[in-house]
């Protein structure tokens, strides 16, 4: 698989939200609840410091995202904080690294100098492994900070890496 990292586009609206829709359904990542239809994801997407999206360009679909926007405002701004999301069916085949890679890499072009995740929960151990992998540091754990779908508790281990 041929993946090209590149800036999202109104045309990937529709492939985003539904990569989007996955994670937030799945209830074991994102702390969003609500899904995105074309018009608000398209707005989302858009207000975002930067969103890209992984396309196989072996044959043009979307197979994964991500957001990037600052994890605070004022004298905290230069800190990021950002999303990601890959297709469920693909998942395991590296593209979260790709999409992380060229996150660390456009944070510092847009001025950011610390990529911070807030709420990386302890079970997604692919994430940590990952970030792990990646350089990021552990900031410590937040118990009970995310609730699953089931309406269990988990623990959150907020993360940084700097750009």
């Amino acid at each position: 698989m041929n993946i090209n990292i590149r800036a999202y586009q109104l045309s990937d609206c529709a492939a985003a939200c539904e990569i989007w829709n996955q994670v937030v359904e799945d209830g074991v990542a994102f702390p969003q609840e609500e899904c995105l239809d074309a018009q608000t994801g398209d707005a989302f997407f858009k207000e975002q410091t930067y969103t890209a999206v992984a396309e196989n360009v072996d044959n043009g679909m979307i197979v994964g995202l991500y957001i990037l926007h600052p994890n605070n405002i004022g004298r905290c701004g230069h800190i990021a904080n950002a999303s990601y999301a890959v297709r469920r069916e693909i998942r395991g085949v590296h593209i979260g690294e790709k999409l992380v890679t060229d996150c660390l890499r456009m944070a510092g072009e847009k001025g950011f100098r610390i990529l911070q995740f807030n709420a990386v929960v302890a079970s997604n151990v692919h994430a940590l492994h990952l970030y792990e992998r990646l350089g990021f540091q552990q900031l410590g754990v937040i118990p009970g900070g995310f609730r699953m779908p089931d309406g269990t508790y988990e623990d959150i281990i907020p993360h940084y890496h700097e750009v």
